[in-house]
C-alpha cells in the first residue's frame, strides 16, 4: 500500500535515512525543509499546515532537540495541525531519558492522532557527522563525565524501525526504545576509532562546568550551550537512562549494529583520515 509520508527533517542524520527507505519502498516521500517546497520552518508555524497537506502519515524530528524551550510548544502545534490535515499517524523521534523530551511524547500521546514514540540513545554517527567529528580529525577529543556508560545506537537502526513503524499499524500508540547493544564510555569510543584508524587520538577529561565554558569562549550560541550541557547532567549523568533495551531485535528481527560495526563501516568512507581545514 502506498502512502504519503512526511519527512520533517528529512535531511538531517535520521531523517535521510528514512526517506531513502521509503523511496525504495515506492512511497510518497515529502522532505519537510526550509529549501523544499512547500516550505517547513519550526520556526514559522504558518509553514506547517501546507507541509502537511495531502500526507497520510509523518515522521517528526524536532530540531535541535526536543528539550529545548519552545520545543513544546512546537510539538503541540504541529500534532494539532496534522490532526486537523487529517493525517493517520505520525512517529515522533524522541531522546532517551530526557524528562522534557518526554513532556513532548504526552502531547503526542494526548493529540488524537495514532503514533509511535522511537527513544534513542545517542547516535553513533555524533562520532562521524556530528559535533565530535572535528576533535577526532584534530586529534584531541576533550570531553566531560569519562565514566558514563552510553549504549550508543546506529541511525541506520533508527531510521529501519522508524520506517517499520510508519508502515506497520501494529505499532501504533506504542513507545519503543532504541539502543546499541552494549555501552561505551567516550575513552572506549575514541580508543576503538584510534585503532582502527591507525592514528594517535588523543583523549582528555574536563569537568562539565569548564566544558561549558569552553564553548561558550569559542562562540557556541547560548542555546547549543544549554542542550550540551543539559544532556552531559541529566542523561549521561543518570545510569538509569543507559540501559540497554532489544527493541530494535525485536521489531527488525536482528541485532542491534554494534559500535565496532559502525566504526569498520564509518572507517572505510575515510571520514576519519580527512586533513583538517584550518580557518582563520
Amino acid at each position: 500500500m502506498e502512502n504519503k509520508i512526511l519527512i520533517i527533517g528529512g535531511t538531517g542524520k535520521t531523517g535521510s535515512r528514512v526517506a531513502e527507505r521509503l523511496n525504495k519502498l515506492n512511497q510518497t516521500v515529502r522532505i519537510g525543509s526550509r529549501s523544499n517546497t512547500p516550505s517547513f520552518d519550526w520556526e514559522d508555524p504558518s509553514t506547517y499546515h501546507e507541509a502537511l497537506k495531502g500526507m497520510d502519515r509523518a515522521y517528526i524530528t524536532y530540531y535541535p532537540d526536543l528539550a529545548v524551550p519552545g520545543a513544546k510548544e512546537a510539538i503541540n502545534t504541529i500534532t494539532e495541525t496534522a490532526l486537523k490535515a487529517g493525517l493517520e499517524k505520525v512517529v515522533l523521534l524522541s531522546g532517551k531519558g530526557e524528562k522534557e523530551a518526554e513532556a513532548c511524547e504526552e502531547i503526542v500521546a494526548n493529540s488524537g492522532l495514532n503514533y509511535t514514540l522511537v527513544r534513542a540513545s545517542w547516535f553513533n554517527q555524533n562520532f562521524s557527522e556530528s559535533f565530535f567529528l572535528d576533535p577526532i580529525l584534530a586529534g584531541h577529543v576533550t570531553l566531560p563525565m569519562p565514566k558514563a556508560e552510553v549504549p550508543f545506537v546506529d541511525a541506520d537502526d533508527i531510521a529501519d524501525v522508524v520506517v517499520k513503524v510508519l508502515l506497520d499499524d501494529s505499532y501504533n500508540n506504542k513507545t519503543l526504545t532504541v539502543t546499541g547493544p552494549r555501552k561505551l564510555t567516550f575513552r572506549e569510543v575514541i580508543e576503538e576509532i584510534s585503532n582502527r584508524t591507525n592514528r594517535n587520538i588523543v583523549f582528555q577529561t574536563i569537568s562539565l562546568d569548564k566544558y561549558i565554558k569552553s564553548m561558550k569562549n569559542a562562540g557556541v550560541p547560548d542555546d547549543y550551550v544549554w542542550l550540551i550541557g543539559y544532556l552531559f547532567k541529566e542523561v549521561l549523568g543518570n545510569a538509569e537512562n543507559q540501559t540497554i533495551s532489544d527493541d530494535i531485535e525485536k521489531i527488525l528481527g536482528r541485532k542491534a549494529v554494534d559500535f565496532s560495526e559502525f566504526v569498520e563501516k564509518a572507517a572505510q568512507t575515510g571520514i576519519w583520515n580527512q586533513p583538517v581545514v584550518e580557518t582563520l
